[in-house]
C-alpha cells in the first residue's frame, strides 16, 4: 500500500458541518423518477463566491448550496406517503432500485425548511451551519451549485483555494468538513431514473465508498449492497483544537459503483484492497509534533477563538495548469498575519507541505 495524491483536474465542492461553524468560499409526458418533488419548491440558501487573479482582482460568481438527497423527504411521487419508514424502504414502493426511482420523489426544501429544520442559512459573508437544528435534527451535508441545476465545479491544480471560518464554537469530538470529491456536474441527473439532479442534491461519492448513499446511477440502493467511489480532496476536516487536510485519490475514475472487494469494507478486513485509498495521505500539524501551532486561546500561532483565513494551494512540477501535482501547501491569515504551516517535526523528509516524499514517509513510521 503506498499513498499519492494524484487529483483530477476538477472536482465538486461539499460542506459538512458538526455543530455551529460558519464558511465562506473565496476563490468550482411519461413519469421519470427519481423525480424531483412537487410538494415544495427548492428555494437553495446563496453564497458568496469570488474568483481572483493577479491581474483582474476579484470578480463575483453566482453560488448557492443544496443539501444532500440523503437528507431529503422520499415519499411517492404522485402523493405523500414516505418511501422510507425507520430507515427501510416500504416495499410496495421500493420492491427493487429501478422501481423504487420510478415511484418515488426527491422533494424540495425551501429557506424556512433549510434553516428551522437542518440549521443552514446564509449569512452576509457566507453560510452558518448547525450542528443540532431548531427542529432536532442533527448533522447536514451541502453541495455548492451554480444557484441553478449544476454543481460549481473547481479546477485546482495550479491555483489557490480560500476561504474564511469560525470554529470557535466546535469543540473536541465534534468535526466541520469541506471537501472536494468527482461528483458528476449534473448530479447524475439523466442516468438511469434521475430526474432530480444537482439541484435536490443527488450523485454523492468519495474515497470511503459508502454503502448508505440512497439512491446510485438513476436507482435506489435499497439492499446497500453496493457503495460509491470517487476521488476526495479534505480541504478542512477540524474544530477548534485539531485539523488536518488530506488526499484520498482512487484508482478508477468515479462515480464509481463497487461491489464486494473493490468497496474496501473494513467490516470485511478488505480495507486497503479497495479501489480507493480510504486513509489517505493527511497532514495533521500536531501529530507532526507542531504542538503549538493551532488551538483554543492566544499561546496558539494559529488562535481558533478568532475568524481565520485557510490557504491550499496546488503546486504543479511546471506551474501550469496540466502539469503533475506535486505539492499541496497549507497557509492561514489571521489578524493581518500570515502564518505558514510548521515543518514536520516526527519526519525526516521535515515538510511543512504534502508530497510524495512526506506521504511515504509517513505511512512507513505510523503504519
Amino acid at each position: 500500500r503506498a499513498h499519492s495524491f494524484a487529483l483530477p483536474l476538477f472536482g465538486a465542492l461539499v460542506m459538512a458541518m458538526a455543530r455551529s461553524a460558519v464558511l465562506a468560499a473565496l476563490l468550482s409526458p411519461g413519469v421519470l423518477a427519481q423525480q424531483a418533488g412537487k410538494v415544495v419548491q427548492e428555494s437553495a440558501p446563496p453564497m458568496p463566491l469570488g474568483y481572483c487573479t493577479t491581474q483582474g482582482g476579484c470578480t463575483s460568481e453566482p453560488a448557492a448550496v443544496t443539501l444532500d438527497a440523503n437528507w431529503r423527504w422520499v415519499h411517492e411521487a404522485e402523493g405523500y406517503t414516505s418511501c422510507i419508514t425507520e430507515g427501510r424502504w416500504e416495499s410496495s414502493f421500493c420492491p427493487d432500485g429501478a422501481n423504487c426511482a420510478k415511484n418515488c420523489a426527491v422533494e424540495g426544501v425551501d429557506l424556512v425548511g433549510y434553516e428551522s429544520v437542518y440549521g443552514v442559512r446564509s449569512i452576509p459573508t457566507g453560510l452558518e451551519m448547525q450542528f443540532v437544528s431548531d427542529s432536532g435534527t442533527m448533522g447536514s451535508r451541502v453541495y455548492m451549485t451554480d444557484g441553478a441545476d449544476e454543481y460549481k465545479m473547481f479546477k485546482l491544480k495550479n491555483r489557490e483555494f480560500t476561504f474564511d471560518v469560525d470554529v470557535s464554537t466546535l469543540p473536541c469530538g465534534m468535526n466541520g468538513a469541506l471537501y472536494f470529491i468527482e461528483m458528476d456536474k449534473l448530479g447524475g441527473k439523466g442516468t438511469g431514473h434521475n430526474n432530480a439532479g444537482a439541484k435536490y442534491g443527488t450523485g454523492y461519492c468519495d474515497a470511503q465508498c459508502p454503502h448508505d448513499i440512497k439512491w446510485m446511477d438513476g436507482k435506489a440502493n435499497v439492499d446497500g449492497v453496493n457503495g460509491i467511489c470517487c476521488f476526495e480532496m479534505d480541504i478542512w476536516e477540524a474544530n477548534r483544537m485539531a485539523t488536518a487536510f488530506t488526499p484520498h485519490p482512487c484508482a478508477v475514475d468515479g462515480p464509481f459503483i463497487c461491489e464486494g472487494r473493490e468497496c474496501g469494507d473494513g467490516d470485511k478486513g478488505e480495507r486497503y484492497i479497495g479501489v480507493c485509498d480510504k486513509d489517505g495521505c493527511d497532514l495533521n500539524t500536531y501529530r507532526m509534533g507542531a504542538t503549538m501551532h493551532y488551538g483554543q486561546g492566544a499561546g496558539y500561532e494559529v488562535d481558533t477563538d478568532k475568524v481565520m483565513t485557510v490557504v491550499t494551494q496546488f503546486i504543479t512540477e511546471n506551474n501550469s495548469d496540466v502539469g503533475d501535482l506535486v505539492r499541496i501547501n497549507r497557509l492561514y491569515i489571521q489578524d493581518g498575519k500570515v502564518i505558514k504551516n510548521p515543518k514536520a517535526k516526527t519526519l525526516n523528509a521535515s515538510t511543512s507541505a504534502i508530497d510524495d516524499a512526506m506521504c511515504q514517509e509517513q505511512l512507513d513510521l505510523f503504519n
